[in-house]
């Protein structure tokens, strides 16, 4: 009997080992349809707390760019989102992105997780809630823009940062809900990304690679860690308008060849390591479909130019009178002046020196009757002089409903353009790009703003204008 009994508790112990091994070699390789007991106890009891749930928007405003510091959650406070990432292909490395809501998503927000193969439990558009207790809001690279969800903080040659959290806090503060939602990708031009998009899933439509990346795969090999490629967009500007796709040497499709056709590709807004650069990064290559033929955008040479101006007509050192123009001071007496050095005609509003506690200028270009539906784009170039801060701006605007005269009575709007500011090289005419104005219509009135101060030196410092020119295409 004893050895029949020995027997039977050999093959006893056979069966869980070989039971347990299995279990532990799974890893859940499947989306998971349920959560365990504890996982879900743990959900429960945050949602039956007195926690209160927060926007990602307002959790981000808590880490203050300023100080550079990371800083503790200490109240009971907690997020929703919705996974935006997947590391199924190998893209994104112990870290999670979750964005506000799965349609129309308004803020994302970047978690970092010692734990690879995260898709398993936090697979893509899982709604996931993390009670922040605890934890740290900040960045792993400080001064790199991508507020960071972490568990604990270090002191390194990037400053005073996140780092992972550890497994017990990922079990403690990191919860799944039973739900996954379609993510419906915010629909993107280039030139709108900005800071705000990042951890947001998007899509970018009419896109292709640039021209000079044909033979060229997702990964360049001469490269350690990431590669860039240029994205090429037309739409309605003149040429093509830019964006960087961020591919890693881990990912599995890192050795594909990039298509050569035009459509659309979708993926999530982050940041270049070293927080240099706005990039797109791919959760996989599904997510990349081109199949129509390549676009051909609007050359500059097929556009009239229905309005220039060089200043180099203009008399030197004298108050910029030119017909159907206006230059109004708004506060101070500093009017809009037109210069010549080295043969070169600009002009200029300089409040230096002036006395006047503020000085507001304003020059404002004749009106530019726009025909509906054509394409209308505004060049011109810009520079400064002995600017010394951030106060001290010149601004672009537009409007429709200016009479000629009464400039503070007119609805103006700002425009987007490259401008020069105190961090930019002295007297060097920088170009604005290419300002389009398609979406305007009727009488269109350009103006060039600046705020000064001739007093002291925090607001003091010149601007000038140069080289102006409109563009149309019917």
């Amino acid at each position: 009997m004893a050895r029949k009994y020995r027997f039977v508790n050999y093959i006893t112990i056979i069966v869980v080992f070989i039971m347990a091994n299995s279990c532990v070699q799974n890893d859940d390789f499947s989306i998971p349809d349920g959560l365990g007991a504890e996982e879900n106890k743990g959900l429960e009891n945050l949602l039956a707390s007195d926690a209160i749930e927060i926007p990602i928007a307002e959790l981000k405003l808590k880490y203050n760019n300023r100080y550079k510091t990371p800083v503790l959650i200490d109240t009971d406070i907690y997020i929703k989102g919705y996974v935006s990432s997947s590391d199924r292909e190998g893209n994104f490395f112990k870290e999670l992105f979750l964005q506000d809501a799965p349609v129309n998503p308004t803020a994302g927000i970047k978690i970092i997780l010692n734990q690879v193969d995260i898709y398993n439990q936090y697979n893509f558009g899982r709604e996931v809630y993390i009670n922040l207790k605890g934890l740290y809001i900040g960045e792993e690279r400080v001064g790199n823009g991508l507020i960071t969800i972490g568990g604990i903080t270090a002191t390194d040659q990037y400053g005073t940062t996140v780092k992972y959290l550890t497994e017990n806090q990922r079990k403690q503060n990191v919860f799944r809900s039973q739900n996954t939602f379609e993510l419906e990708p915010l629909q993107l031009y280039f030139s709108e990304v900005s800071i705000s998009h990042l951890g947001l899933y998007v899509q970018f439509n009419d896109v292709e690679f640039a021209d000079h990346l044909e033979g060229k795969r997702f990964f360049d090999p001469v490269q350690d860690y990431d590669t860039l490629r240029a994205m090429q967009m037309c739409s309605n500007d003149i040429g093509y308008s830019y964006f960087n796709l961020e591919t890693s040497s881990f990912a599995s499709f890192k050795d594909a060849l990039l298509p050569l056709e035009n459509g659309t590709i979708n993926g999530v807004i982050s940041k270049t390591f070293d927080g240099s650069e706005i990039v797109l990064a791919l959760n996989n290559l599904d997510d990349v479909n081109l199949t129509k033929s390549r676009c051909a955008p609007l050359q500059i040479e097929d556009f009239d130019v229905v309005f220039k101006e060089d200043f180099e007509t203009a008399d030197d050192d004298v108050d910029l009178n030119f017909e159907a123009w206006t230059n109004f001071a708004q506060a101070g007496k500093v009017a809009w002046k037109t210069h010549h050095s080295d043969g070169n005609g600009y002009a200029e509003f300089n409040p230096i020196g002036s006395g006047n506690t503020s000085n507001i200028g304003w020059l404002v270009m004749p009106g530019i009757h726009k025909n509906s539906g054509s394409h209308t784009y505004l060049n011109f170039k810009a520079a400064q002089n002995n600017v010394r801060s951030a106060s001290n701006t010149l601004e672009l605007m537009i409007s429709t409903d200016y009479d000629g005269n009464n400039v503070m009575e007119a609805t103006w709007h700002s425009l987007d353009a490259i401008l020069p500011s105190h961090n930019t090289p002295l007297n060097e005419f920088m170009d604005s790009g290419l300002i389009d104005l398609s979406a305007y219509e009727g009488i269109l009135y350009i103006a060039f703003k600046v705020t000064g101060n001739g007093r002291t030196t925090s607001l003091s410092g010149a601007y000038q204008i140069d080289d102006l020119f409109i563009f149309e295409k019917e």
